[in-house]
């Protein structure tokens, strides 16, 4: 799959995840959305708001997983465009830097950005973007490093850059990532690890 990328900024997946033929990468994949969907089920939403949707994936998964109205953002016109020509019922995908997220528009009772912090240059001011929103709940994941790289070097991937994925500018531990998201604002209620990734469900803070 061929690098994509907006304004010089890459986006997107770097593989396609829904077709894919390898039964480990397929495994990972499942993992991933069983994580993502059980979190969301313990929040029983009414509303999603997708953050950073990319291909759009996952917000259609969420759409037939929940039959909930589903809201999904990008920053790219190009994957929006792609997204619209063919969303289901349910799904609107709308073009919007996830900086740019603001209520009540964008607000949801659940609130997922899964693989997306990791590519942003300012990656607390979308945390601080995404507060606003009042959501019940929230998901966030991103690469569990160096796990996350090391899975790359194992298959032959990015050796050029240590296994690092073309886009990644941050790099969380997950203790690390749980972290980051304390001094955004955010509660972690619970923490999953599906390979290769850390993955929170989260509530604002009380301040």
């Amino acid at each position: 799959m061929a690098l994509r990328t907006q304004d010089g900024i890459p986006i997107g997946n770097q593989v396609d995840k829904a077709r894919l033929v390898n039964p480990i990468s397929r495994a990972l994949v499942a993992g991933f959305d069983r994580s993502l969907m059980e979190l969301v089920r313990e929040s029983a939403p009414r509303s999603i708001h997708e953050a950073g949707c990319g291909e759009g994936r996952v917000a259609r998964l969420l759409a037939e997983t929940f039959g909930v109205a589903v809201r999904a953002t990008d920053f790219s016109r190009d994957l929006i465009d792609q997204n619209r020509s063919t969303a289901p019922a349910g799904v609107e995908f709308l073009c919007r830097s996830i900086y740019e997220v603001r209520p009540p528009d964008d607000a949801a009772d659940v609130v997922v950005c899964c693989e997306v912090l990791e590519q942003l240059e300012q990656p607390r001011r979308a945390l601080a973007a995404l507060r606003p929103l009042g959501a019940q709940r929230y998901v966030f994941s991103v690469p569990r490093e160096p796990l996350w790289r090391a899975f790359n070097v194992a298959r032959g991937k990015y050796l050029h850059a240590l296994g690092n994925t073309p886009g990644h500018l941050n790099h969380w531990s997950g203790a690390g990532f749980v972290a980051l998201l304390a001094g955004a604002g955010f509660r972690t209620i619970q923490v999953r690890s599906p390979l290769p990734l850390t993955m929170c469900l989260c509530e604002l803070a009380r301040s």
